[in-house]
């Protein structure tokens, strides 16, 4: 229970900082392009790899903190930071197909899926 708890505070606080965050850069840079998610999205990929290296490394925290942190902060912050992680996993792994296809199908059928989704919601 307490992991479910610690994921679910860390989920709500990233997702809040995503949102403030985003929004921030956005004011920064102007609205012509999507500043605010893709730079929250980098850095949340760059939180995400300072983390896995720190924490396999001499630092240690209990799985509670682990999981508020990566999986229920960085989570919500941005997706994008757990995707990143899994696509290196396998490039690390020399799984060089794999990966090529985890990370096109990834971005492309999320889009696609995004595109039918507004297609259906338009039907409903």
């Amino acid at each position: 229970m307490k992991l479910i708890l610690a994921i679910g505070l860390g989920g709500a606080l990233g997702a809040v900082s995503r949102h403030y965050f985003a929004a921030a850069v956005m004011r920064l840079f102007g609205g012509q392009f999507p500043f605010g998610i893709m730079i929250t999205n980098i850095l949340g990929s760059f939180l995400m790899g300072v983390l896995i290296s720190v924490l396999a490394g001499k630092f240690s925290l209990s799985s509670e903190w682990r999981h508020f942190i990566t999986v229920g902060f960085l989570g919500a912050f941005t997706t994008f930071s757990t995707f990143s992680m899994e696509a290196v996993m396998l490039l690390e792994r020399g799984a060089l197909w794999t990966a090529a296809l985890y990370i096109v199908g990834s971005v492309v059928l999320a889009i696609i899926g995004l595109i039918l989704g507004m297609q259906i919601g338009k039907i409903l």
